[in-house]
């Protein structure tokens, strides 16, 4: 499935040529991300926060609704062997987080990989990536897991994402998942 054509920037299907490949890798590897992280170590996830609010425009298009439309949202942060590399953002409408996808609402500290590889209904679409900027809700998800844990923000440039949207009866979830600056030090390798 593809984003629809009314996305603008900052978020490109394809990514920066100044890039490096493992960048480019992880920015587009399919399946799990939890699972290419514990190949690198051993990973281990926070849930930041979980609520309900009203999607600004960017966010609501990407999942094909109207801006304003209520979503039932979840951060978390993800560490492997002990630094924080990933920071994921993702939500649904709210009425489909007590229908199509409440399985988002019973996660606990468990990633959201568990839910989404192991029904053949859920359709994945292209990946998007972009860098954050500080007006970006996904750079305030960053914010508020490293503020959680007492530690600096990153330059928001620095922080590389990507986003794709899984669909389930119709109905969309959204996972963004910003890779933070300590990840390609840590040793982000082609796994």
């Amino acid at each position: 499935m593809k984003f629809p054509s009314s996305i603008k920037k900052p978020w490109h299907a394809q990514v920066h040529p100044s890039a490096s490949p493992a960048q480019k890798y992880w920015l587009h590897r399919p399946g799990a991300l939890t699972a290419g992280l514990r190949r690198l170590g051993l990973v281990h996830l926070d849930v930041v926060r979980e609520y309900a609010c009203r999607l600004n425009p960017q966010e609501a298009a990407l999942i094909r609704k109207p801006p304003g439309t209520l979503a039932w949202v979840r951060e978390v942060s993800m560490s492997v062997d002990g630094i924080r590399c990933v920071v994921a953002r993702s939500f649904t409408p709210l009425a489909a987080s007590h229908s199509v996808w409440q399985g988002i609402r019973r996660l606990r500290s468990r990633p959201l990989a568990d839910m989404l590889y192991n029904d053949a209904q859920i359709q994945r679409s292209a990946f998007l990536s972009c860098r954050l900027h500080r007006g970006m809700s996904f750079f305030r998800s960053v914010e508020r897991a490293c503020k959680q844990d007492k530690e600096p923000v990153p330059h928001a440039p620095l922080i590389l994402s990507r986003c794709s949207v899984f669909w389930r009866h119709g109905q969309p979830l959204l996972v963004a998942e910003s890779f933070m600056p300590a990840f390609w030090d840590h040793g982000a390798t082609l796994t």
